[in-house]
């Protein structure tokens, strides 16, 4: 359950936030770097598109529960 708050706040922490990515940011920084390694533009998918997406929208559905699935299992193996 903490994954589903805690990890849209961290990626918000970064610099993807609704807005865009913020200036001066980690994710600005990543995105840079992605946009050198593709000849100017970040790849579709990229992991700079993902964090994105989710800091402008959060998690959907779909991923909320594929992660509480994954997460809870983690858990139960763990303990």
């Amino acid at each position: 359950g903490m994954a589903l708050i805690g990890l849209p706040l961290a990626i918000g922490a970064l610099g993807f936030t609704g807005a865009g990515i913020a200036a001066g940011s980690i994710a600005a920084k990543m995105m840079s770097a992605a946009a050198i390694a593709n000849g100017g533009g970040v790849a579709a998918g990229s992991t700079v598109a993902v964090l994105q997406s989710i800091g402008a929208a959060g998690f959907s559905l779909g991923a909320k529960i594929g992660l509480t699935s994954v997460l809870g299992s983690a858990g139960a193996a763990s303990g």
